[in-house]
């Protein structure tokens, strides 16, 4: 750009162009066809100060030269400017272009231009004293006509931009984002619809157990002996109940529970969160017809809902085999806890969808989902309902002899094992087991831990015949009694010293000639009969809590234990392993385990028999024979401790025993007395052990006539036909 000129742009007059201001009085004459603002200088004389820079360095040399005519008024800036006060502004806006150009702009038709008028200057002489320096713009001189008008050089506009790169950018920006936008979408519609859906359905869905029914427990003819029916439960709200006094007396009568109990429980309460109880049981098992009597009622705060109640048709029978169940329909005692697994259901579940507040009902067409209830799986045993109850009938009427006494009777069957029938008493209502006494509800068969007594001695003579010790022909001296370490054991049958035969040694129950016999045998070799036998560990019959019994060891034995152990003492044993003990000997001398269930029924209706029993020989058939044949000799020689066990249709095989009971290892006061027999003797299909422990004594009169009852009820229930034979005639003191 050129170099600007000091010197202010001078019109044909001399004044300065651009001036905004009169020269104090001094006329001027105006500016013929020249608009009345110029360029960029006429905006300068707009400046804080008045004038511009190369006006203060003129100083007042204009104003000497200006003329002394007359003087005009002063021309402010607001006065001659035109209407417009921002023309000066929007001309520098404009480039700063002047002369010709804006001329031509301002004198175009249809626009009326500005004409700037200037009083001409008189000349100033030199002897005039200068004024002093005013600041006022100076007048420019006038532009001569002969010479173009000067055009200052237009400034370009600043490039800007290339507008076709921005819409560019633009639009990929934008298809980008819609694009990103889409893509979103798609993968909500799609993959994370699931998750979305079912973000709200969780608050309003509802879940409603479906209870699975209990299985059942039948006899082994398919008589049930416990199952469950449908009931109902009422339970009471506090929160909502408004007169409890009233309310209890209304329920009283249809739950046959006293009013100021039931009130009771309808007291308000807290839980121990600190929430108010809204939920208080009042009654369980409730029949169907009398619940629909108590909704009848619209009690405010009283409700039913399903419920299951456990029912025992037999009531007492076979209870301590079956035992009981909570209200909950857990099992507590007996099989009912033993096959807890297998008779509970799995409850099912209905979870839907509902809506909220006044309409917390199911939604049509919402979420839904129903889980079945599988029902639990039924067990059959091997007791017969009839004997069970027949069994039970005898032994209580036999125990009722004895006060405070305590009695077990096993019923087994030849040759498959099964227990047909297990008694105990005392007994208990299964139905209603609360008030009974825990001793009462005990299985006697297999808790009963007794010292058998003299039932033992079948297993000394049984092994001694399997080792050869002995024969069925063997006859022994038999002394009135022996001593073994610092204990005389003694028989009550005196012999004198005489020669005994085997049957006559086990119908007197002889324990010196036993004592003799195990000599023979040995320690080591009675014990391991012992074990093949079935003593020392439970049976595994299938009731809870089954006890064991005890060996003594051979290397405890004492001086004494030579003798006390081959008669059935120092032996701690159950009833029911002494059963299967006998078992073994009418079963040809094949040990076979007892058991009380046959077979598990699916809710479907098939049926998975339970594992084979365990079986094992421990005697030949041969002398499992002989066995019987001298068993048979208690109840048929006179005088023989078992003779109120015979049965006159059948022949007889047994032994009686007297011990004690033991609890917790100790011996209890009084005598526990036995009796274990098969018939018919010749052939046995039944095996029949008979317990009874008497606090004061007289348990041999209660043992045997017991076992004859039950056996010859067993016998004749069963249709087995009389003994075609005889027993043998057996002497006791061979000459």
């Amino acid at each position: 750009m050129p170099p600007r000129s000091e010197e202010p742009r001078r019109d044909a007059t001399g004044s300065r162009r651009g001036s905004s201001r009169n020269t104090g009085g001094r006329g001027a004459e105006p500016r013929s066809g020249e608009p009345g603002v110029g360029g960029i200088s006429d905006a300068r004389a707009y400046t804080p100060r008045g004038r511009t820079v190369r006006e203060q360095r003129a100083g007042g040399r204009a104003e000497r030269d200006a003329d002394a005519g007359p003087a005009e008024q002063r021309r402010t800036p607001r006065s001659t400017r035109s209407g417009d006060p921002f023309r000066p502004a929007l001309q520098v806006l404009d480039g700063g272009r002047a002369g010709a150009g804006r001329a031509g702009r301002r004198e175009a038709p249809g626009r009326s231009g500005v004409v700037r008028t200037v009083t001409p200057r008189a000349p100033r002489h030199d002897d005039d004293d200068p004024p002093p320096p005013r600041r006022r713009a100076a007048a420019r001189p006038a532009r001569r006509p002969d010479r173009p008008a000067a055009r200052r050089p237009s400034r370009k506009p600043p490039r800007l931009a290339d507008p076709r790169r921005r819409l560019r950018l633009g639009t990929v920006l934008t298809l980008t984002l819609f694009a990103v936008i889409g893509i979103r979408l798609v993968v909500l519609q799609t993959v994370e619809t699931p998750a979305y859906a079912g973000g709200g359905v969780a608050d309003r869905l509802r879940t409603v157990t479906l209870p699975a029914a209990r299985g059942a427990i039948y006899d082994r003819s398919g008589a049930p002996l416990a199952h469950s029916v449908e009931a109902r439960y009422v339970y009471a709200d506090p929160t909502q109940i408004k007169d409890q006094q009233a309310t209890a007396r209304a329920l009283s009568p249809l739950l046959a529970m006293p009013a100021s109990e039931l009130a009771e429980k309808m007291k308000p309460r807290k839980r121990v969160n600190g929430v108010d109880s809204q939920f208080e049981y009042l009654a369980r098992g409730v029949d169907i017809d009398r619940a629909r009597q108590i909704t009848a009622l619209e009690l405010p705060g009283i409700y039913t809902h399903r419920d299951e109640r456990r029912e025992v048709p037999g009531g007492d029978l076979a209870a301590n085999l079956l035992g009981f169940t909570s209200q909950d329909m857990v099992g507590l005692e007996g099989l009912e806890a033993r096959y807890d697994d297998v008779l509970r259901g799995k409850d099912g579940k209905r979870v839907y969808e509902v809506g909220l507040g006044d309409l917390a009902a199911p939604i049509p067409g919402g979420y839904s989902e129903t889980t079945k209830a599988k029902p639990g799986s039924s067990l059959q045993l091997t007791i017969d309902r009839d004997l069970q109850f027949m069994t039970q009938r005898m032994l209580s009427r036999h125990m009722a002899q004895s006060k405070g006494s305590t009695g077990a009777a096993v019923v087994i069957e030849i040759p498959s094992g099964e227990v047909l029938a297990q008694a105990s008493h005392p007994t208990y209502n299964a139905a209603k087991p609360v008030p009974s006494d825990p001793t009462d509800r005990e299985d006697a068969a297999t808790s009963f831990v007794v010292d058998p007594g003299s039932v033992h001695k079948a297993i000394t003579f049984g092994a001694a015949l399997q080792e050869r010790v002995i024969t069925p022909d063997t006859t022994l001296p038999i002394a009135n009694g022996i001593k073994k370490g610092d204990t005389w054991f003694t028989d009550t049958h005196r012999a004198d010293g005489r020669r005994m035969s085997l049957p006559g040694m086990m119908a007197y129950s002889s324990n010196v000639g036993t004592i003799q016999i195990a000599d023979k045998l040995g320690p080591e070799r009675l014990i391991d009969y012992q074990k093949r036998f079935g003593l020392g560990e439970p049976t595994g019959v299938g009731m809870p809590g089954e006890a064991s019994g005890r060996l003594l060891p051979a290397d405890e034995w004492s001086g004494s234990s030579a003798g006390s152990v081959p008669i059935g003492h120092s032996v701690d044993a159950t009833p029911l392993q002494m059963a299967a003990v006998y078992a073994t000997i009418a079963n040809n001398g094949t040990y076979v385990q007892p058991r009380l269930v046959r077979e598990v029924i699916e809710p479907d209706g098939k049926r998975t028999p339970t594992e084979p029993p365990v079986t094992r020989s421990v005697l030949s058939p041969e002398n499992a024979a002989a066995l019987r044949t001298i068993l048979e000799a208690v109840t048929t020689v006179e005088d023989a401790t078992g003779r109120a066990a015979a049965i006159p249709e059948w022949r007889v095989a047994g032994k009686t025993g007297t011990g004690w009971r033991l609890v917790d290892g100790r011996k209890q006061p009084g005598e526990v007395a036995s009796f274990i027999g098969m018939a018919p003797a010749e052939n046995p299909r039944y095996v029949i052990a008979v317990f009874a422990h008497t606090p004061a004594g007289g348990g041999g009169d209660i043992a045997a006539p017991a076992f004859r009852d039950m056996m010859q009820f067993t016998l004749r229930h069963y249709g087995v036909p009389p003994s075609g034979q005889k027993a043998p005639k057996f002497t006791v003191y061979p000459r």
